[in-house]
């Protein structure tokens, strides 16, 4: 048997094994472990095994994850985020679909302080489902839009999902939660306008409140905004000035919840408890995926089974349409059954050197930029060329980084 094919033969084992439901993260260590011993013997996979997690682990950038991921817990428990959804509704409550609209906005502006989809939907679900349901929402447009608009959390920085996707793809974080700010406000638009569809299509799906507050209990309900407002504007102002890393954003994030959560009287014994179990259990779930992704990694590579894949996709269609296509339907189908951080960590292997030798840029972040110079292979591949094959759109360009 040859080395390609020990590699193809783990891969099949790994994705058999993750659907008998064994954590993908030990799926991972296990296949790659007991592939490298076949490939070079005990000592190549234990010095794997004992190199590889460290070196993951002890990387500067992923030491900001658990820091957002405890602001993100801090804003759930302490309640700090409720005024958001609050202030949303009286605004647009006159709308069709208001409530819903403003769960979509109430998750827009959690996701910029919590980094974490699962957080963002746990916190939109305990406050909006019920709302939407007393108002006489269908329950499927209730938690149906609640449970996409937490995905706004994964796009919207600081994103945890990210800070991961840096630390593998070798690539700068703050220059990617900067490419994170449009794709998260055209989804959470994009969530907006089928909601209104569906609504004008369908009217009994969401009743209309036909009596809308006077404007100033409007401006009195909005008051409410200011712990997340704070704290945006305390992450996102020392970030991009470049004041703080990303690290500290998080660590003088979770310092400010803490504050605002003292001021408001809402931070307990029980708060605090809650929010540090929870960021240690989703940390270490988070940093175990990982270090299962960076052995796959090494496994895939040594076997030679990453690159014959990645030259099989290349060679059987140079058609970037074709190649990005392939990846959204292959992420819509991990995603029936994979949480976000297990799908991504387990495709980075297979997938980044599919796109870098595609050609496509690994952050699209820059608008209005002048065309890229080439659009062949080894060149950066901006979105609009790539899709409509004549002059890039206005929007989004590759950026040679």
């Amino acid at each position: 048997m040859s080395d390609i094919e020990i590699g193809l033969y783990g891969l099949g084992l790994l994705f058999v094994l993750i659907s008998l439901r064994i954590p993908i993260g030990i799926a991972m260590i296990g296949v790659s472990f007991g592939g490298l011993y076949l490939l070079g013997g005990w000592r190549i996979a234990w010095a794997s095994l004992g190199l590889l997690p460290f070196n993951f682990a002890a990387s500067w950038v992923l030491s900001a994850v658990p820091m957002f991921l405890l602001l993100g817990f801090l804003c759930y428990h302490a309640k700090l985020t409720e005024g958001l959804f609050r202030a949303a509704r009286v605004w647009l409550q006159g709308m069709p679909g208001g409530l819903a609209i403003a769960s979509v906005l109430g998750s827009a502006g959690f996701a910029a302080v919590s980094g974490s989809s699962i957080a963002c939907s746990a916190t939109m679900g305990r406050i909006a489902v019920p709302e939407m349901t007393r108002a006489g929402y269908h329950p499927e447009l209730a938690t149906g839009t609640v449970a996409v608009a937490g995905t706004i959390g994964a796009l919207i920085p600081p994103s945890v999902i990210m800070l991961i996707f840096a630390v593998i793809a070798k690539v700068p974080v703050t220059d990617l939660f900067v490419s994170g700010i449009a794709a998260g406000l055209v989804t959470a638009l994009g969530y907006i306008l089928v909601i209104l569809i569906r609504v004008k299509l369908n009217p009994s799906l969401a009743p209309r409140d036909d009596n809308p507050l006077p404007i100033r209990e409007r401006f009195l309900m909005t008051k409410d905004t200011w712990p997340i407002l704070l704290i945006m504007l305390g992450v996102f102002t020392g970030l991009f000035s470049g004041v703080f890393t990303a690290t500290e954003a998080g660590a003088i994030g979770a310092f400010l919840a803490t504050l605002v959560a003292m001021l408001k009287r809402t931070l307990t014994w029980s708060v605090i408890l809650a929010a540090i179990s929870d960021t240690v259990l989703t940390t270490s779930t988070m940093i175990i995926i990982g270090v299962g992704a960076t052995v796959l990694t090494r496994f895939l590579a040594f076997s030679g089974a990453g690159d014959f894949l990645s030259d099989l996709v290349v060679q059987s269609t140079s058609n970037p349409v074709i190649i990005m296509l392939g990846l959204v339907v292959l992420y819509l189908f991990l995603g029936l059954f994979l949480e976000p951080v297990g799908a991504m960590l387990l495709t980075l292997p297979l997938v980044l050197p599919i796109i870098r030798e595609t050609g496509f840029d690994m952050i699209w972040k820059r608008a209005f930029a002048p065309p890229p110079l080439a659009q062949s292979r080894g060149r950066i591949l901006d979105p609009a060329t790539a899709f409509w094959g004549g002059a890039p759109g206005p929007f989004f360009h590759g950026v040679r980084r």
